[in-house]
């Protein structure tokens, strides 16, 4: 069988979850976080290796409550993202105390990881379906060496990805007849209202989206190929910020994998999948992510004891 990872990206500071580490909260009836249920999830599907992006100041409590745990049932590696972690000539501002974004993120794990990758977010819960189609689409039809980066992603509907506590940033999905991605764009403070759907640019600009689009929840199915993107691509990134920009401004994978698909070097599978996300965006998250996963041990989706 092919090798796969599953990258998962949890150096995030989870300013709105009350100043908590909520990657690492308890939301199942015996400990468990969600990340414990991706790893499920992907381990059903068929990867074999995990690696977790994360900080060196959160090395020791993470690895107390989730590494040293996973690596006795699946092989386990580490890649770090440190705001000081940039290209030679560069330095980060004094101002600055969060990570480089998405993409700076994905960047980490190059030198570390040499075959087909999942990236997903730590705080997120996809559901089965997305790790199940992205596992078989690496194995049976990614192609490693094609002309162009062939990727693929999970296709989330937006109406199936929203919070009952604020809004949310997707990467909204323009999708072909074929099933590729035309394009994809960041969008925030995406809620449901009274009126209909709201939406903002990152300028905060009002947008219009649609409960039946497709949206990118980070569930991509990467290649090593890329991780060379993401190097080549990030000194120009810093090149083009203001001063004000390297205060604040991130490095997304989405809008990398978009530049990719623009200019004709990458290709994009959208693998739809009818699951319903739920997360931890907002501290008021956590009593409805822990209701739903009891739902799903009730319904025998999961076990009441995810890893014996």
């Amino acid at each position: 069988m092919k090798d796969t990872a599953l990258v998962i990206m949890a150096a995030g500071i989870g300013s709105r979850f009350g100043g908590g580490i909520k990657q690492l909260t308890p939301m199942g009836p015996n400990g468990e976080i969600i990340m414990d249920y991706s790893i499920h999830d992907a381990m059903e599907a068929g990867f074999n290796r995990v690696v977790f992006i994360i900080r060196k100041d959160l090395e020791a409590d993470f690895k107390e409550i989730v590494g040293d745990r996973i690596a006795k049932i699946i092989p386990v590696a580490y890649a770090y993202q440190e705001v000081d972690d940039l290209p030679e000539g560069y330095t980060a501002p004094a101002e600055r105390n969060k990570p480089w974004g998405t993409g700076h993120a994905v960047l980490a794990v190059r030198g570390i990881v040499h075959e087909p990758f999942l990236v997903i977010n730590a705080d997120d819960y996809y559901g089965k379906e997305g790790f199940r189609r992205i596992h078989d689409y690496m194995v049976h039809e990614m192609d490693e060496n094609a002309e162009y980066i062939d990727m693929c992603m999970g296709g989330f509907m937006l109406k199936n990805t929203l919070s009952e506590n604020g809004g949310v940033a997707r990467g909204v999905c323009e999708v072909r007849e074929d099933g590729t991605l035309a394009r994809v764009t960041e969008t925030y403070n995406i809620r449901r209202t009274e009126h209909g759907m709201e939406a903002t640019d990152a300028e905060g600009n009002p947008v219009a989206v649609r409960e039946d689009q497709h949206v990118s929840m980070n569930m991509w199915g990467l290649t090593p190929r890329f991780l060379d993107v993401l190097a080549e691509g990030f000194p120009k990134f810093l090149d083009g910020l203001s001063e004000e920009g390297r205060k604040k401004a991130e490095y997304l994978l989405p809008a990398m994998i978009d530049e990719q698909i623009q200019n004709g070097t990458g290709r994009v599978r959208v693998l739809e999948t009818p699951d319903r996300w739920f997360g931890v965006t907002y501290k008021e998250d956590r009593e409805s992510v822990t209701a739903a996963f009891a739902r799903l041990i009730a319904e025998g989706v999961y076990p009441e004891k995810l890893y014996s």
